[in-house]
């Protein structure tokens, strides 16, 4: 018999956690104030939230891990321990660190609390996971860098440490997420826990004589000017000794869309430019082979995303588990279903490093049939009514899907009443609510809508 592994989904809030735990995830993950890379965007970051949400957990029989994740500079030493005795007291299941300096000080003082090593602290190879396992830790998340050869090599190698990897979410341009973009366009280290995405705005890259008609000081941020006029003068031609586009020796600069005017300089070295968005990670057609090799847990990324994209992930990536484990083979309609999902394309990352031709047109044909659209959730349901908080546009004649940890279910919507009791045709989105013929047992269901 094949074991199980842990299903993880993040926590940004408590209805998020309820809707992982209702779809099928094992545990939670959140961030710890002050001392996670998980403080923006995050119900979590105040200690009876936290509180609530570790208790909640455990009431369902589920656990709760707390993400204390930050690279600390002497200040936070300071004041780490103090204020990590109100946490500790909560009982959560495992820390989700990465500095070995905090490790240690953890150790030391609350040797009987489980440490799982973070992904931001790069663990790539075997060596390195028996390491963390000598110094007391549980378990290592290991780094998203990795294929499934290495991953099964590692787990051969160090059968008595639990390993994590991730499966789903955003991926970080930068090696495991260690990137500066933030830090350095707007002032947020992203390791300290509040990065600001930089890497994800929408840019415009402009040639600077194009723009600036020769005066940079009117166009250019007064910060920026020297590091524009470095990189004009910079010697690209002792770089590059095949020959260069005439183009290629330039300054350019990039503009935001929402900071129109502030313009800044984009530099090419050697190795390439870096200022660039990922697409997302989706490996649920890989379960079948983590689960085989081993992995303890399967995790999922994207504390920010809606209550839809938990209850979506944990719902799919469960029925992926248990067909595996059950030994049965990989349902692609589950592609689909995570096509419908707010996404900037999907990649499978690292997992494997070449796809066929005939893998990727069965990749691409199974997402695009039955893709979705979240479209509202329903509140109540009364009289065999149910009150709709709209989402997304849909109307009457659309086929729906009734997302439920029950099970899903397919309709087609034939009539739909405001929220005054008014016959309408079309529920127009965000913000309005409305009614629709549901049974009973389906409330607290999610909708969706089939494209």
């Amino acid at each position: 018999m094949l074991k199980a592994p842990e299903l993880l989904l993040p926590a940004g809030s408590l209805d998020k956690m309820h809707a992982a735990f209702d779809f099928g995830a094992d545990a939670v993950y959140a961030g710890q104030p002050r001392y996670s890379l998980r403080v923006r965007n995050n119900d979590f970051s105040t200690l009876p939230t936290l509180q609530q949400g570790i208790e909640g957990a455990h009431a369902r029989g589920k656990q709760f891990f707390v993400a204390s994740n930050i690279f600390a500079h002497n200040a936070k030493l300071k004041t780490y321990l103090r204020d990590m005795e109100p946490v500790i007291a909560m009982r959560p299941d495992a820390l989700i660190m990465a500095d070995p300096g905090l490790i240690m000080m953890v150790r030391d003082k609350w040797p009987e609390v489980p440490i799982h090593l973070s992904v931001q602290a790069n663990a790539v190879n075997w060596a390195d996971v028996k390491f963390w396992h000598r110094m007391g830790l549980t378990r290592v998340i290991l780094s998203r860098e990795l294929s499934l050869d290495e991953i099964e090599e590692i787990r051969q190698q160090c059968p008595e440490m639990e390993l994590e990897v991730f499966v789903h979410g955003a991926l970080c341009i930068a090696y495991s997420g260690r990137c500066l973009l933030s830090g350095y366009f707007n002032h947020r280290d992203p390791n300290q826990g509040t990065c600001t995405n930089s890497c994800r705005w929408d840019y415009k890259v402009q040639h600077a004589a194009e723009d600036a008609t020769g005066d940079f000081a009117q166009v250019i941020p007064l910060q920026f000017q020297q590091a524009l006029q470095e990189a004009e003068q910079r010697p690209f031609s002792s770089l590059h000794q095949q020959p260069r586009h005439p183009l290629a020796d330039k300054a350019y600069l990039i503009e935001e869309a929402e900071r129109p005017g502030q313009l800044m300089p984009i530099m090419e070295d050697e190795h390439g430019t870096y200022i660039m968005n990922s697409k997302d990670l989706r490996a649920v057609e890989h379960i079948e082979r983590l689960v085989k090799i081993g992995v303890d847990s399967l995790k999922v990324e994207g504390r920010t995303k809606s209550l839809y994209y938990a209850a979506r992930t944990a719902q799919v990536y469960r029925r992926a588990i248990d067909d595996a484990v059950a030994g049965r083979p990989f349902n692609i309609d589950l592609l689909g279903q995570l096509q419908g999902l707010a996404n900037r394309g999907y990649t499978d990352g690292f997992y494997q490093r070449h796809h066929t031709q005939t893998y990727q047109n069965y990749m691409r044909g199974a997402s695009e049939a039955n893709r979705s659209q979240y479209i509202g959730d329903v509140l109540s349901v009364q009289d065999g009514w149910a009150r709709v908080e709209v989402k997304n546009r849909f109307s009457v004649g659309d086929r729906l899907e009734v997302i439920h940890p029950q099970g899903n279910r397919d309709i087609e919507l034939t009539r739909m009443l405001s929220d005054d009791g008014a016959e309408i045709s079309v529920a127009p989105g965000s913000g309005h609510f409305v009614r629709i013929a549901l049974d009973a047992s389906l409330d607290r269901a999610l909708l969706a809508r089939y494209l």
